[in-house]
């Protein structure tokens, strides 16, 4: 049988209890008058569910159908906003106030009854395992943690919601939320005074939930946990499954099927009072929260900072991310208070970059680009581990290369590394790089794309002819375009990223520039001769444009690999081709024409 609330909240009492209650005792108890509780008395006994001041088997099975069955608590997600700790641990296993934060649900799940436990796990899933012999939770890996938001991860443990509490691993709440029985679905909901970027409900009779925005002022915003009563698991299921086979719900989070089915789905919004539920989206957070966190935080990446910059743990704050990928993880943060602030920029080795970058040569790269004055970020690698520290630059914007005086200043600085006489012990090149990807992509089978043997010739007879113009190979930056300038206020400019410094023939940075600018050919030529600083030689103008070929040959054989493995590179396939194609006909021709002159 239904009970109706006050009835739920008297059987939970008496359930509760290891004795007998009094009247009065229920009614503290229950939160219910004396009167109401006198009534509901009434009506159990009469109904055979309550005798003599206890619950009956009858009472107890009334009450059954509201008794959690089990919870799951998300613990997937990267966490991006948590950087850096987030780079070395999940966010779920850092220690607030001296408890790891999913142990300290777990235990107050557990001191609620609640033992039926799954955490779901994707990022850094190995850091959780232990949960599973310490505490006797499921852990459930969810393979597509850095592709898919928290509606798949849900979506995994489906057949798993019923009575269920639904958390997330990084909330922590300084009183126990849990109970072992609950009337109906809710969503935890906590006030926020002002605007927030929270999201907030509207509610309708009886608190349900009857609208959800992004943002909101003055409103309770959804903070915590949630809870899925059965018949509200029994309609959500079927719409996360259809959401989750939806390419436009990849990114989704299950709040987003929810609040796309308010009006199917019954939830209310459970009112915690105070501010007692805590989600932590940044350090500076839970550095407000626990300020002592930072000083006893076990994290090398804090200790490496601390070594290069000499300041206490307790000086840094202002991380937020910069860049997260496969090649770099980059947060900024800030050391000191007021006029003695600085801005940094801490760069963590993304996973397996050891096999792809040499550190010591790009090491060797900054140090001699801070020396040339070509970078005035750079401040320490580490070679072994491969992490670096820079300075922040504020309001800075990327170089225009369609704006002459920008695109002469570029080139210039690509001289001045050339001519430095250094030598680094990494080599790159473009035609060699590229038959390596046309290796991988013929293991997938023949390569039978219209034209692509023919180009490929061109590209090959022009490298035999380049070679013999005798151009000497020097220092290059390797990744030489505009998104890796700065400029600052000042109208200073920095070259960054130099993971892919290296000797290469002198042509190679320009080739590079020209093809990931998408210089048109009078700009190239302009960037010719802002590079010698007068108008090439015509040996000069057919060797540079030569490796606008064999860039653009180069990137155009990666892109098919890539896209064969199933990524989608967009337009840059095209634009890498038509670099290769539109100009190799014409750069042989200087070549192969007498006296080699460029028409």
């Amino acid at each position: 049988m239904a009970l109706s609330r006050s009835m739920f909240k008297v059987f939970v009492a008496l359930a509760q209890s290891d004795a007998r209650m009094t009247q009065r005792q229920l009614s503290a108890a229950s939160g219910l008058s004396l009167g109401t509780v006198n009534s509901i008395l009434r009506a159990a006994e009469e109904a055979g569910l309550v005798e003599g001041g206890l619950l009956t088997i009858d009472g107890l099975k009334a009450l059954r159908p509201y008794e959690v069955g089990n919870a799951i608590i998300m613990a997937a997600g990267l966490s991006s906003r948590f950087a850096p700790i987030s780079y070395e641990r999940p966010k779920g296993l850092l220690r607030v106030r001296g408890e790891v934060l999913i142990e300290r649900q777990i235990r107050q799940l557990q001191e609620a009854g609640v033992t039926d436990i799954t955490v779901v796990v994707g990022y850094k899933k190995e850091y959780f395992f232990y949960l599973a012999s310490k505490f006797g939770v499921r852990i459930k890996v969810n393979p597509q943690y850095a592709t898919r938001n928290n509606n798949y991860t849900l979506w995994l443990v489906r057949d798993r919601l019923d009575n269920t509490y639904v958390c997330s691993s990084d909330d922590y709440f300084e009183k126990n939320p849990f109970e072992h029985y609950v009337y109906e679905a809710y969503y935890a909901t906590q006030y926020v005074s002002g605007a927030t970027d929270e999201w907030c409900v509207t509610t309708g009779p009886a608190g349900r939930i009857t609208d959800v925005t992004v943002g909101g002022s003055d409103a309770w915003a959804m903070l915590g946990h949630a809870y899925f009563d059965r018949a509200f698991s029994t309609g959500f299921v079927p719409l996360l499954d259809d959401a989750v086979r939806r390419p436009e719900m990849v990114d989704a989070l299950w709040e987003e099927v929810f609040r796309a089915h308010t009006d199917e789905l019954r939830m209310v919004a459970h009112r915690y009072p105070g501010s007692g539920i805590h989600e932590f989206d940044t350090l500076d957070q839970v550095s407000g929260f626990d300020p002592a966190f930072i000083q006893n935080v076990d994290s090398g990446i804090f200790d490496n900072i601390v070594s290069v910059l000499g300041c206490e743990k307790s000086q840094i704050h202002g991380f937020y991310p910069l860049k997260q990928g496969l090649t770099n993880l980059s947060c900024h943060f800030s050391v000191g208070e007021g006029p003695k602030e600085r801005e940094y920029v801490y760069r963590h080795p993304g996973l397996g970059t050891e096999k792809m970058v040499d550190r010591a040569a790009e090491e060797a790269g900054l140090r001699l680009a801070r020396d040339l004055g070509l970078d005035n970020t750079f401040i320490h690698e580490d070679q072994r581990q491969g992490w670096k520290i820079s300075r922040f630059v504020p309001n800075a914007r990327a170089l225009d290369p369609h704006d002459p005086a920008q695109l002469r200043r570029a080139m210039q600085m690509c001289r001045r590394l050339h001519e430095s006489g250094a030598t680094l012990n990494r080599s790159f090149d473009f035609v060699g790089e590229g038959l390596e990807y046309e290796r991988l992509l013929a293991e997938r089978g023949p390569i039978e794309i219209p034209g692509y043997s023919d180009l490929k010739d061109k590209v090959l007879r022009l490298r035999d002819l380049a070679e013999k113009d005798g151009f000497p190979r020097c220092v290059s930056h390797n990744d030489f375009f505009y998104l890796n300038f700065l400029i600052d206020e000042r109208g200073e400019y920095s070259l960054i990223d130099w993971e892919y410094a290296g000797m290469s023939d002198e042509a190679s940075d320009f080739g590079t520039f020209a093809v990931c600018c998408e210089l048109s050919d009078a700009e190239a030529e302009e960037a010719l001769r802002g590079y010698f600083g007068r108008t090439p030689t015509a040996r000069e103008r057919r060797h540079f444009w030569s490796y606008v070929v064999f860039a653009g040959w180069c990137w155009y054989v990666w892109s098919l690999e890539k896209e064969a493995e199933g990524d989608n590179v967009g337009e840059w396939l095209l634009v890498y081709y038509h670099y290769a194609q539109d100009n190799v006909d014409r750069v042989l021709g200087w070549y192969e024409s007498e006296g080699c002159e460029a028409s």
